[in-house]
């Protein structure tokens, strides 16, 4: 192919002027400690006024390589003051003595614009990616979702309270084309009852949103991005714990803990959570059926609170190992249990409304990580994980009734969900791989390669017509990727280059016919795919960067969108991957005087998709579907983030996203020829295609007493409105819209000694405004929640 002849070229050309830029260049290295006298991981270190600069390693390890000649050294790290040391770099290699950085407990409790975080730096990398350090949300009552959509190109629409259905979006693709890590392990290996909206904040140390273009490392055939979370990896003891109540009878806990024997390096980790909600908010204007007599009744319309909406969910997990051996820097054997139950109020259409049906599962895991840094050689890295883990759920629906608003319900000859009464059981085994091995060549090249083993089995019945699996199977996914990195021109530039390999075997004991059953010979069918791209930063200042990246990705099939689920969706065997060309463009500034910190990102993306994978009414039966390969979508948009920061006293940010989501499916059902598709090139319905953020903070350090804090913080969200259908279909005085929206939120804390003791106050939805989200779902009005939090260290 053309590109990868480019691709090509262009790494010849530039890896010939990285051998012209090393000459005479010398080494300098050192140690950054923290004022506990261990090392500190992540700490920036950096030639001011150059483009030279680095992070520590988990020793507190740094190398910088740089002509020689006099600088100031500087060092930053969120949490520690800043230090600078003067150094005459001569003309040979020359190491620093170790130097101590003073931890500052009160840069904790805001977020900090000033200095060169990990999540700057993450910022600063050749990926267009949103980092958020949430260690500076610690005393909120928001889960992980809530958080990511108030940032930048990210829109998360929820069907509900606490636990329902989410669309996550990132810069306009969502759903499975979005894949959720922790700690670069696929969140879903935990069970289907761990999710983004259940997560406290409190489990995370800081998260990483990647748009479009994905390193390899994370292992994954991500079509739209990625979100990675990642948590506390200090080697330090620490007890973490939350407990929050709120409306709706809401609760929310959490625990996270470590402790470590430093002599044996014997390490133990745990974490948790429990959450419950009666999610019993207000729906206004709804309807319901008043009786007039009994012959006679009406529709009326009224205010009635949900009443089937309960949610609760549960999380626990444990690790055990070592770290800081010389046979490994980290070793872990760990376990883990979630379960969840939630009662299911109603569908995509609110007009519908469910009495009885609910969902309830639960999933355990096994374990085993492992980590070494020099493996055999040095700046040879390996790490590994692999994990069992056994995910089932059940959807009761078994009640022959129909039910409104008010509580009230008709008898009915077929369940609340349309058909016979079920009661489906879904099992569904996951054994799972991830290594990554890199290896860095020199101060300016280093190599990476990636493997992922994924591999699922699918079990499913109706338990109260059977205890045999209706449509087994097995779907084992091989990813493999490869990238190289290379820093040019002094490390003004950097570039990634990579490429990934998917491969998918299915595997069924019995051919399905049209009618989603039948028998015959076991079926496999292996096919593999190749994406590729590019990955670029360029430091015009120590302040200025501009960055660009391609992806040719690649989304696999899902199991239940292969095999169906057995009773609504039958299965497809001849389902084809997604896939898209993913182009960003982007720049920032920043600057850091002594009393103003600005940083300031911009960004262009289009997303070129083809094959989207959706689910299509099957034949005459408007009650079955099948997941197809429906249509293309061209996807364009514009985002902007400001943040800025006076004396560490006062924040303030805004950000802004436009996309437009056209329909790209020329000619419907596949075919090349014939009408042209009525709705080609309009824009895709209930998709939002303008929306906002703005936040104002102000801090106030020894409020009272020396070593207390004062926060407070408000927000706002803005959604301009959009059409809930097809644009075209209908007459204009017909169409239904989801209006604009402008949801504020207020908060308070209060920390005590130096950030031991928290306690805060939260009002969501300040002006009781009627809230609108996915499908024009109505979401809860005003809210408000107290948290208190713990933290000892």
């Amino acid at each position: 192919m053309k590109i990868n002849r480019i691709f090509i070229l262009i790494l010849v050309l530039l890896t010939s002027i990285q051998g012209f830029s090393q000459n005479n260049k010398v080494k300098l290295n050192g140690v950054i400690l923290g004022n506990s006298g261990q090392p500190v991981e992540g700490v920036s270190v950096e030639l001011k006024g150059t483009a030279y600069s680095t992070l520590t390693n988990e020793k507190g390890k740094y190398e910088i390589i740089a002509e020689p000649r006099n600088y100031i050294l500087s060092i930053t790290y969120v949490g520690y003051k800043p230090k600078q040391v003067k150094i005459n770099l001569k003309e040979v290699n020359q190491t620093v003595p170790t130097l101590t950085i003073v931890e500052d407990m009160a840069a904790l409790d805001e977020v900090q614009v000033k200095g060169i975080s990990k999540v700057t730096r993450v910022k600063e990398s050749a990926f267009q990616v949103n980092a958020v350090d949430t260690r500076s949300m610690a005393n909120i009552t928001s889960n992980l979702s809530q958080i990511l959509n108030k940032t930048t190109g990210v829109k998360v629409r929820e069907q509900g309270g606490m636990g329902s259905d989410f669309d996550f979006s990132i810069n306009g693709l969502s759903g499975s084309a979005v894949k959720f890590f922790i700690d670069g392990v696929p969140l879903d290996i935990m069970g289907s009852s761990m999710s983004l909206n259940n997560i406290p904040v409190n489990l995370s140390e800081r998260i990483e949103v990647y748009k479009g273009v994905v390193p390899v490392n994370l292992g994954s055939d991500a079509l739209g991005g990625a979100v990675n979370i990642i948590t506390n990896h200090q080697i330090s003891n620490y007890f973490d714990m939350s407990y929050s109540l709120g409306s709706f009878n809401t609760h929310s806990a959490s625990l996270t803990g470590q402790m470590r024997d430093k002599k044996s390096g014997l390490t133990f980790k745990a974490s948790g959570f429990l959450n419950y909600s009666d999610n019993d908010y207000t729906m206004r204007d709804v309807q319901v059926i008043e009786v007039i007599d009994k012959d006679n009744s009406r529709f009326v319309t009224g205010d009635f609170k949900r009443f089937n909406d309960q949610y609760k969910s549960a999380m626990g997990q444990a690790e055990l190992g070592f770290v800081d051996k010389s046979w490994a820097d980290m070793f872990f054997i760990g376990g883990s249990y979630s379960a969840t139950e939630k009662g299911i109020q109603t569908g995509t259409n609110q007009d519908v409304v469910y009495g009885q049906v609910h969902r309830g599962g639960d999933a355990y895991s096994f374990s085993l990580r492992y980590l070494k840094k020099n493996l055999f050689t040095k700046d040879l890295d390996l790490s590994f994980f692999s994990s069992y883990s056994d995910d089932q759920y059940t959807i009761t629906d078994t009640a022959l009734r129909k039910y409104y608003w008010d509580g009230s319900y008709v008898a009915a000859t077929s369940s609340e969900m349309g058909g016979p009464a079920t009661k489906w059981n879904i099992r569904r085994p996951k054994y799972f791989i991830g290594s990554n091995l890199s290896y860095k060549i020199d101060h300016n090249n280093s190599l990476s390669l990636n493997y992922t083993l994924d591999k699922v089995e699918n079990k499913t019945y109706d338990e109260l017509l059977t205890d045999k699996d209706y449509n087994p199977g097995k779907i084992t996914k091989h990813i493999i990727g490869l990238s190289y990195q290379q820093n040019l021109l002094e490390e003004k530039l950097t570039n990634t280059f990579f490429g990934k390999y998917y491969s998918m075997l299915l595997e069924q004991p019995f051919a399905i016919t049209n009618s989603g059953t039948g028998a015959g010979e076991t079926v496999r069918d292996n096919n593999g795919y190749t994406g590729y791209g590019i990955a670029s930063r360029y430091k015009i200042t120590s302040s200025i960067g501009i960055k660009a990246s391609y992806e040719k990705a690649y989304r696999l099939q899902r199991v239940d969108e292969v095999f169906g689920n057995g009773y609504s969706v039958v299965a497809n065997p001849n389902l084809k991957p997604e896939n898209s060309d993913n182009y960003n463009l982007g720049g920032y500034w920043k600057n850091a005087a002594e009393n103003h910190h600005f940083f300031i990102e911009t960004g262009g993306y289009l997303r070129n998709a083809k094959g989207f994978i959706s689910p299509v009414v099957y034949q005459s039966n408007s009650q079955i579907s099948r997941f197809e390969n429906t249509s293309n979508v061209l996807i364009k948009g514009l985002e902007a983030d400001i943040k800025y920061n006076y004396q560490d006293k006062i924040n303030v940010g805004i950000n802004f996203t436009y996309q437009s989501t056209l329909d790209n499916t020329k000619y419907p059902n596949g075919s090349n020829s014939g009408t042209i598709s009525a709705t080609y090139k309009d824009d895709l319905p209930n998709r939002p295609w303008m929306f906002g953020n703005a936040n104002l903070g102000y801090r106030k350090t020894d409020f009272i007493k020396k070593g207390n804090n004062l926060q407070l913080n408000w927000d706002l969200q803005y959604t301009h409105w959009y059409y809930l259908t097809w644009e075209n279909y209908g007459t204009k005085e017909g169409k239904s819209i989801i209006p604009n929206q402008y949801i504020q939120n207020a908060s308070i804390s209060y920390s005590m000694n130096s950030g031991m003791y928290n306690i805060s106050l939260e009002c969501n939805n300040l002006t009781n405004d009627l809230a609108y989200d996915n499908f024009k779902l109505q979401k809860q009005g005003r809210s408000f929640s107290i948290k208190f939090h713990y933290f000892l260290k």
